[in-house]
């Protein structure tokens, strides 16, 4: 497989997936990172961790319908294509 632009955004597009399925009851729970992991108080600087967790919520919220359409056209170009 080549190194092309394509590759790139299919890597970018399957690496968003990967953290748009990332459960918290199921999955990050187990590792120490659920809901109640990572909250500080009032005027405390977020760890990484806060920030991190922070991110998967994001992108699970905002990336939800985006991802069902980019995986779709994806999807159809590769059938088109190969």
């Amino acid at each position: 497989m080549a190194f092309t632009l394509y590759s790139l955004i299919q890597t970018a597009i399957l690496c968003t997936n990967a953290v748009a399925v990332l459960h918290e009851e199921r999955f990050l729970s187990k590792i120490g990172w659920g809901v109640d992991q990572g909250i500080g108080g009032f005027g405390d600087d977020p760890g990484i961790k806060a920030q991190i967790l922070n991110l998967i919520r994001s992108v699970r919220t905002v990336m939800r319908v985006p991802l069902i359409i980019v995986n779709s056209a994806c999807i159809v170009l590769l059938l088109l294509f190969g």
